[in-house]
């Protein structure tokens, strides 16, 4: 009979359970599918006197999981810990020393430490896999290095951080604000510790880097992930937005450009009838271009027990099965560091102001855009206060950076009080 693939797993908290639950429940037909047996040898969490709605007492527990990683009867180390430092980094660097194969779902280990992680891993011929750490139980990593291996892919872009589109979609449906959905997310336990680390964009953004190593064979960079959250979005601007005929979404985009790799994690305009604008509650989309394929949309559940478990089982399965392939696609001495292009390809942007009830107010607005080679494609005002009216500004295809310089000369004209908030429409 052939040997079984024997795992450590590394963190015990809903993913960690999930893959125990799966194999506890579904050995056979893992056996079957891997063509040989996948089994649990030990197991290292923070405390193990908590009960976890699983059977654990089958399996050898460490404490340290750099202990985990080390032992000699396991032959992959399973992370499900979290966190780019401490116990996460020093135990996967030590797995590798100690010739074991990975399995993560941590993307932020990855997304700042992956060139480093990677060369190790296939410097000493070790498979380092991470389906689990994008997009949740969607494969999209192997819709990329499998499916569309033949493609030369043109753009990435997706949804890719549930909490944040609940909120968006919470506060279309339900008429409510920001901080109010905010917090209801907060009590649902939808938000992270750190809430920054969803609604500030990083989350998803540590996503979007590693989409883009595999994309377009590139370093690992998320340091140069335009990252901007979704705090500045009240209800007007998804009424207004909708009135358009569109609805606001953080949405990773990434695309290799003459001027470099651009990626940005950013508010956006996506038409409303489309398959991103359709997309509800905490579901995840991506969306892959390639030469030859056209557009595929890949959409389902971003986080969670049952589909992040799954990801990795996946994962697991493949390194049973013999299936060994290097971290990114292409070998990671092959990867280039690409130049960093900040919003390099041209669109409509959305621009919403408050302007003061004056004669020649919005005259003068319009002047600052032409002067930045703005042009006006349609532009709508609502009712006001007697002072200051809302005013909407969907203008042609243009540079961001020409975005930014009309809005650091709006104040000077007088006429713009508070805010402007500037959000380019994405076509799909």
């Amino acid at each position: 009979m052939t040997a079984p693939l024997r795992l450590g797993i590394a963190g015990l908290g809903t993913v960690g359970t999930g893959i125990i639950r799966i194999i506890q429940e579904h050995g056979q037909m893992l056996a079957a599918r891997a063509g040989r047996p996948v089994q649990i040898v030990a197991v290292s969490a923070r405390s193990n006197n908590k009960d976890r709605g699983v059977a654990l007492d089958g399996y050898a527990w460490e404490s340290d999981p750099v202990a985990l990683a080390k032992r000699d009867d396991i032959d992959v180390f399973v992370e499900v810990m979290g966190g780019h430092e401490g116990p996460a980094r020093a135990a996967t660097l030590a797995a590798l020393d100690s010739g074991k194969d990975i399995v993560t779902a941590n993307k932020a280990l990855l997304a700042i430490h992956g060139n480093e992680i990677a060369a190790k891993a296939e410097g000493a011929g070790r498979v380092l896999r991470f389906e689990a750490a994008v997009a949740g139980g969607i494969p999209v990593i192997k819709a990329l290095t499998e499916g569309l291996a033949g493609n030369r892919i043109t753009r990435v872009m997706g949804v890719m951080n549930g909490s944040c589109n609940y909120i968006l979609t919470r506060m279309e449906s339900a008429g409510l604000t920001y901080e109010e959905v905010f917090e209801e997310a907060r009590a649902l336990g939808y938000l992270e510790a750190d809430p920054q680390l969803d609604v500030g964009g990083i989350d998803a953004g540590h996503k979007l880097s590693l989409l883009s190593a595999i994309a377009f064979g590139s370093k690992v960079d998320f340091t140069a992930v335009e990252l901007e959250g979704i705090g500045a979005i009240t209800i007007e601007d998804i009424r207004h937005a909708a009135d358009l005929g569109f609805r606001i979404k953080l949405l990773g985009v990434a695309q290799l450009t003459g001027r470099g790799l651009e990626q940005r994690m950013t508010p956006c305009l996506v038409p409303a009838h489309s398959p991103l604008g359709q997309l509800q509650g905490g579901t995840n989309m991506v969306v892959l271009e390639g030469d030859a394929v056209g557009q595929i949309v890949l959409r389902g559940p971003g986080a969670g027990s049952g589909p992040t478990a799954s990801a990795i089982m996946s994962d697991v399965i493949d390194i049973a099965r013999g299936i060994r392939m290097p971290t990114f696609g292409i070998p990671a001495t092959s990867l280039v560091a690409q130049p960093a292009a900040r919003s390099a390809v041209p669109a409509p942007y959305y621009i919403r102001m408050q302007l003061d009830d004056k004669p020649g107010a919005l005259a003068k607005v319009a002047r600052i855009l032409g002067d930045n080679g703005i042009s006006i494609d349609r532009m709508r005002q609502y009712g006001h206060d007697g002072s200051a009216a809302p005013v909407l500004i969907v203008t042609h295809k243009t540079m961001r950076s020409a975005v930014e310089l009309a809005l650091e000369a709006l104040p000077q004209t007088a006429v713009v009080t508070g805010e402007t908030v500037a959000l380019r429409i994405e076509s799909l």
